[in-house]
């Protein structure tokens, strides 16, 4: 199993804090059965900064350890920026850090709002050359109060990423409707941990796909797992088109 997000590098963010916390979290998800983790520290969301060069060497670092203490888990690096007007400026300075080098960037919205100019940012990432990946959607207020919103930035050629602790309650019941309704009308595309710690924001992979596979069938269950191995070796991902939306009033389409 393949985990695209998660803050297991320690001392960098709001994640793991030393490198007993990241030793914790590799057994977790080692135990949960996940081979190999995308390592997405916060970048510029006005606490934390992480630019690509620092997060390599972290990874590298986390590697090592993980080998001595023979974990079989391998972390490579990635970056979960909020969305900013230097973006693209960002990504051919080498400052920003694609998921694994790969084509597929992170764009984390703030927990209340969604920037106006968002739809161009997501636009101009696309031209550029490059996928975004807006991260767990379910958990943004303004998508919860107005889901048409995330319907165009899908529909436009954006990808996202819901958490499974949202797949399976622990983020409270609205939002676990709210993320079962994305997975059911084709607006989701991932489902990754976004771990911090192995207590209150822990992995819960396992969980995620065993609901995923009970509510909608294996065929939505085998298309997140096969998602998150494409994402890794930079292939394209399934999509379905969310054409097939089945709740037109409830996201505000008609």
């Amino acid at each position: 199993m393949i985990d695209i997000h998660c803050h297991i590098l320690p001392g960098i963010d709001d994640g793991a804090q030393t490198e007993a916390d990241s030793i914790a979290m590799a057994k977790a998800a080692a135990e949960q059965g996940i081979h190999t983790i995308i390592a997405t520290p916060h970048h510029k969301n006005g606490r934390y900064e992480n630019n690509r060069t620092s997060i390599i060497q972290y990874t590298e670092i986390l590697n090592n350890l993980l080998g001595k203490e023979d974990i079989p888990l391998k972390v490579v690096p990635g970056q979960e920026t909020r969305i900013n007007g230097d973006m693209v400026l960002d990504l051919e300075n080498r400052e920003l850090m694609p998921l694994n080098d790969t084509k597929y960037v992170f764009v984390e919205f703030s927990s209340g709002h969604v920037p106006h100019y968002a739809k161009q940012m997501i636009y101009d990432l696309q031209v550029a050359g490059y996928t975004p990946i807006i991260v767990h959607p379910e958990r943004n207020r303004e998508l919860i109060e107005n889901p048409a919103k995330l319907y165009e930035f899908v529909k436009n050629g954006a990808l996202t990423q819901v958490t499974a602790g949202s797949v399976i309650g622990k983020f409270g019941k609205n939002i676990e409707k709210f993320t079962h309704q994305l997975i059911d009308n084709a607006l989701t595309h991932f489902i990754a941990s976004d771990a911090h710690n192995t207590s209150t924001r822990s992995f819960w992979m396992n969980e995620a796909y065993q609901e995923v596979n009970k509510q909608f069938g294996n065929d939505l269950f085998y298309m997140f797992m096969e998602n998150n191995h494409l994402l890794l070796d930079d292939l394209n991902v399934n999509r379905l088109e969310p054409s097939r939306i089945k709740k037109k009033k409830f996201f505000g389409l008609f």
